[in-house]
């Protein structure tokens, strides 16, 4: 059996890795990103404005890393959301669905005790590579 390559996908344009971890990982056709936070990449500082601001930051630099690898958010099929406070669910999601509009990924969604730098969400995703089609 042939070993399948992987391919290790770094941008400036997201924030850098806070510890021994990759943006992403891509194997075969599946990319793996790592939990983004609402970092914004030149300050490598949370944004201010609270979890909507942060939200939509951290879906931001996972744009760029699935441009890095000649993606968009349609390439994106699973997500997992952390948050620190699962009331802030509502609000996360008004942000998240300005991102995935249409074909939604699935998801899970859950409250953590607490995130890197005092983060409030943090995104994480699998995304495949290539041309997408929805069934009929």
């Amino acid at each position: 059996m042939a070993a399948l390559i992987r391919r290790i996908i770094s941008t400036t344009k997201a924030p850098a890795a806070i510890g021994p971890y990759s943006q992403a990982v891509v194997v075969d056709r599946t990319i793996y990103i790592s939990g983004q936070l609402g970092m914004d990449p030149a300050s490598g500082q949370l944004v201010e404005g609270g979890v909507q601001a942060q939200t939509r930051q951290a879906l931001v630099n996972m744009g760029e890393i699935l441009k890095a690898t000649g993606c968009s958010y349609e390439n994106v099929v699973k997500t997992t959301v952390l948050l620190a406070d699962m009331n802030d669910f509502v609000k996360v999601n008004d942000v998240y669905k300005q991102f995935f509009s249409s074909s939604y990924p699935a998801r899970a969604a859950y409250q953590v005790a607490a995130l890197p730098r005092g983060g409030l969400v943090e995104i994480e995703a699998v995304a495949v590579l290539g041309p997408l089609s929805d069934a009929p």
